[in-house]
């Protein structure tokens, strides 16, 4: 099988549909899936991630599954074990395909990009993550009491930014070491925020390094295919994949991982819909108002998502109304293959 290049990559917003796209064309081509998902590797979290269910993966799947909810996992990490995967399938002759809506993980993994090897879990790390955490039992602590207080059981204010505020104050803390660094980084990316003020303690510089990921080098010769739908058309598809989502069992999934200690994962549940599975189970919410904020946090991604491929300005789109997921895969490899 000749190809236009190594690999082929399916990205777009949520919802879209890349995922069955992709296994059709890896159907078709003898390919194999990489999935390149930031949440997609955690055990357990099947329904809030969309993951392709065990049953209906027609082709084998990499990536998926390859971690707990409870460990620490780096963007480092993902790029070491997708190259390693993505090496082997070369090696065999199988065609890597990509597919993914983290736009991040797929730069990590298609571009040259260097990211420290130092400890997943520095003591300088565990330092601020256990300071954040006291700052969000003590901003949670208050908020329920106010909760109570008006014997309320919604979203109030103080209640929905109870985890925000923790977050907030720890990037304040950054913005008074490294205004620069801060100025990079969204107050509420818990993440990067510490990894910044980890850097600062070790003696370099957050804004340094994110100016020098700015210079692209590819890895692999990579065809990257967007697929798009109107506004409106995708908006529907996300609240319908929403309400599937409850249907499905996603509250008695979130409880689950409530016992095995989500809460103790700062990257984990901040996943979209836990976060808002969570503020429902800790009385800050009704039902209605975390299936709410998740439709709402879903649309924020999926334009957060399109702005990124139209940064990135190497995808090829493709509008997929009124068409099956086969004959998107059909046109794609009509391009794709040479």
């Amino acid at each position: 099988m000749q190809t236009k290049a190594s690999l082929i990559a399916i990205v777009g917003p949520t919802a879209v549909g890349k995922s069955e796209v992709a296994q059709y064309i890896a159907e078709k081509t003898s390919g194999e899936i990489v999935s390149i998902d930031a949440f997609q590797i955690y055990r357990g979290m099947e329904i809030g991630t969309a993951k392709v269910p065990l049953a209906k993966r027609r082709v084998k799947h990499y990536l998926l599954d390859i971690a707990s909810p409870l460990e620490e996992y780096s963007v480092a990490r993902f790029q070491r074990e997708a190259r390693s995967t993505i090496d082997s399938l070369l090696e065999k002759d199988t065609l890597p395909v990509l597919v993914g809506g983290s736009g991040l993980y797929l730069d990590a993994v298609i571009d040259e990009m260097d990211f420290p090897k130092g400890e997943t879990k520095s003591p300088t790390r565990q330092k601020y993550e256990d300071m954040l955490r006291r700052s969000v039992e003590a901003n949670a602590e208050s908020a329920a009491e106010n909760a109570r207080k008006k014997k309320e059981i919604k979203i109030a204010e103080d209640a929905k930014e109870a985890r925000e505020k923790a977050a907030e104050e720890l990037h304040q803390l950054l913005f008074e070491k490294d205004p620069e660094a801060a100025n990079l980084i969204d107050p509420h990316n818990v993440k990067r925020t510490i990894r910044a003020l980890e850097m600062i303690e070790e003696g370099r510089s957050y804004s340094a390094q994110h100016a020098g990921l700015k210079t692209r080098k590819p890895h692999y010769d990579t065809a990257i295919y967007a697929l798009t739908l109107p506004r409106e058309e995708l908006y529907e598809k996300i609240n319908a994949r929403v309400d599937a989502m409850f249907a499905e069992g996603f509250l008695d999934e979130v409880k689950r991982l409530i016992e095995e200690g989500l809460k103790d994962s700062l990257t984990a549940q901040q996943a979209i819909g836990y976060k808002e599975a969570l503020a429902f189970f800790d009385g800050f919410c009704s039902l209605e108002e975390a299936k709410d904020e998740m439709k709402k946090r879903s649309r924020h991604y999926a334009k957060r998502q399109l702005s990124w491929i139209k940064r990135d300005g190497r995808a090829t789109y493709l509008d997929v109304s009124n068409q099956t997921f086969e004959e998107i895969a059909e046109k794609i490899l009509s391009e794709f293959l040479i």
